[in-house]
């Protein structure tokens, strides 16, 4: 055959493909339109945001967000891993603030083992990039979905400059539009849906620590820090500028609670009180406090994310979590590559790829649902904990006495590629083996006592290679 020849046959099998519609361009639905895209489709992206790249487009939440080894594992798979790593910044453990202001660390795994603080607006930006320059996928911005007809699938959208309001059709639909998803929502009233969702009686607030005068930055720069309070806390992600993130998570009422700080003198002086080495690196707090909105933290569960084998739901959308294990994007860039494995093994078949994509997800979802609230507690509360402490410096010892044996459960959420699900059977399996042990130990010196290491042996014993 001809290179001509070739080339025309390549066009006709492309042309061949179905296109596939994408509901969403934040970061799982941006994602998700490159890898569809490997696949020979072409897609149709629609944002009901206007584009963030341009000038005077709303910047939406800025929260920072922790990238690891499943969120890198999927830019891997589109090859921009390292385009990415040169504008995030890792952080090797946690540095925990107390109420005096002296300082305590944590390392989150190994030597040289860390997660990634990453802008999300800055991410997402470099995804549309990748997806405007794919000949494929074309980007539609300003487009809401107000209604999914599943029979006749349809979508009904409204201009957001216009006003214009329009009935599309598609073949497969994508729904990547988030924890209030349009899509998610026609589909709750189809016969037998499953739906909840749940709020924390917290809310999160975004301020800011500035950088030095030099434009350094003035807290350690390689590590996440905390200042647990108990009912509440306050953490810091460091950003390229110099700056940190910071993020309140403070209960909506009661007496220490957004609704009790109505003043920027009561805001004052409640940070001197709770946070007192903070407060200097904050000029713009008061500013920062009235200014920013006060956000909810929502986790949603639903079944089945699959309708018939033309529709199909992908990260919030399908499994919304609070931010407390920094999983909540890495999850839905795992979906991704999932699903591309799917869509490899199974090409064509979009029945079998749809429903094994649910069966093998849900379950992890679910998991990492969980872990995000237990981890809520442990970050607000136990990592201040000296007991707390100590187990952690046990468990390592464990870990390298037995390393075929224990792996921590954060190491196995945030370092490995092993299903959530299992991850958390295992924490949960682990710290009922703790509580035997710190039964035993008042020291980390314990450890070695004859008796301590014959309770560790018996234990070990039951725990699968």
């Amino acid at each position: 055959m001809t290179t001509s020849a070739t080339q025309t046959a390549a066009s006709r099998n492309q042309t061949d493909k179905e296109q596939l519609t994408v509901m969403g361009a934040g970061l799982v639905g941006s994602l998700l339109s490159l890898y569809l895209a490997r696949h020979g489709h072409r897609i149709q992206v629609f944002e009901r945001r206007p584009d963030p790249r341009q000038a005077g487009a709303a910047a939406g939440r800025s929260i920072n967000l922790a990238l690891s080894d499943r969120g890198w594992r999927a830019l891997e798979g589109i090859g921009i891993a390292e385009a990415v790593r040169e504008v995030a910044i890792p952080m090797y453990g946690r540095v925990m603030h107390d109420a005096q202001g002296n300082l305590s660390y944590q390392p989150y795994g190994q030597p040289g083992q860390g997660i990634y603080s990453v802008s999300r607006g800055g991410l997402n930006r470099r995804l549309l990039d990748l997806a405007e320059a794919e000949p494929n996928i074309q980007l539609n911005f300003g487009q809401q979905c107000l209604e999914v007809d599943l029979r006749e699938q349809q979508l009904h959208l409204r201009d957001s400059a216009t006003g214009e309001e329009k009935h599309l059709g598609y073949q497969r639909l994508f729904g990547t539009d988030g924890a209030f998803s349009a899509v998610r929502s026609s589909m709750q009233r189809t016969d037998r849906f499953d739906y909840s969702q749940s709020y924390l009686e917290y809310g999160y607030k975004e301020l800011t620590i500035a950088s030095a005068a030099d434009g350094t930055w003035q807290l350690e720069k390689h590590a996440l820090h905390i200042w647990p309070r108990g009912r509440y806390m306050m953490i810091a992600l460091p950003n390229l500028d110099g700056t940190f993130t910071c993020t309140l998570f403070f209960p909506f009422e009661g007496d220490e609670s957004f609704a009790a700080l109505r003043t920027p003198g009561q805001v004052q002086a409640f940070f001197e009180r709770v946070f007192p080495d903070a407060v200097p690196l904050m000029p713009e707090l008061i500013d920062d406090f009235f200014g920013n909105p006060t956000s909810s933290l929502v986790t949603v569960k639903c079944f089945p994310w699959v309708h018939e084998d033309d529709v199909v739901l992908l990260g919030d959308a399908a499994h919304a979590i609070v931010p407390f294990y920094g999983q909540g994007m890495n999850a839905g860039f795992e979906d991704c590559t999932v699903l591309d494995e799917l869509l490899n093994a199974h090409a064509g078949d979009w029945g079998k790829v749809f429903q094994e994509f649910q069966r093998l997800r849900k379950p992890n979802a679910d998991a990492v649902a969980d872990l995000a609230v237990y981890n809520f507690v442990e970050m607000r509360d136990k990592v201040a904990d000296p007991r707390f402490l100590l187990q952690k410096k046990i468990e390592s010892k464990i870990a390298a006495q037995y390393p075929d044996q224990w792996l921590p459960l954060y190491s196995q959420v945030t370092f490995s590629h092993r299903p959530y699900a299992e991850a958390w059977a295992n924490g949960q399996r682990q710290d009922a083996i703790m509580s035997r042990l710190m039964a035993r130990i008042q020291s980390e010196e314990d450890y070695d006592r004859p008796e301590v290491q014959q309770l560790v042996q018996q234990e070990m014993a039951q725990v699968p290679a």
